[in-house]
């Protein structure tokens, strides 16, 4: 397993960006898939991104379509999540998850980070 560690997240206003960054501490990172999924209070956790190992391959949640990007540095062990045009709804934690494949199933990654909280006042 590698182990993952989420940064970036806060409180913002609608409209406002951040960048959540997630370091792995392995040097195989380029050979996982990474994915950034989300949970709010009361809910389940839910797909938010994932890119395949070498970059090529890149799903979003329809929810966050045209806002958010993904994307990784295999050299810096890094994979991150760009959010612009933040909604109230996007308040959740966020976790960065590395798996064998790219896919938007939750069960398909083993490894998660600890998660960090991105809170968006209307």
């Amino acid at each position: 397993q590698v182990q993952l560690v989420e940064s970036g997240g806060g409180l913002v206003q609608a409209g406002d960006s951040l960048r959540l960054s997630c370091a792995a501490s392995r040097r195989t990172f380029s050979t996982y898939a990474m994915g950034w999924f989300r949970q709010a209070p009361g809910k389940e956790r839910e797909f938010v991104a994932a890119i395949s190992r070498s970059g090529d391959t890149i799903y979003y949640a329809d929810s966050v379509k045209g806002r958010f990007t993904i994307s990784r540095g295999n050299v810096k062990n890094t994979v991150y999540l760009q959010m612009n045009s933040l909604k109230a709804e996007d308040t959740a934690v966020y976790y960065c998850a590395a798996g064998p494949v790219v896919t938007t199933d939750v069960g398909a990654f083993g490894s998660w980070g600890q998660g960090t909280q991105v809170t968006v006042s209307s």
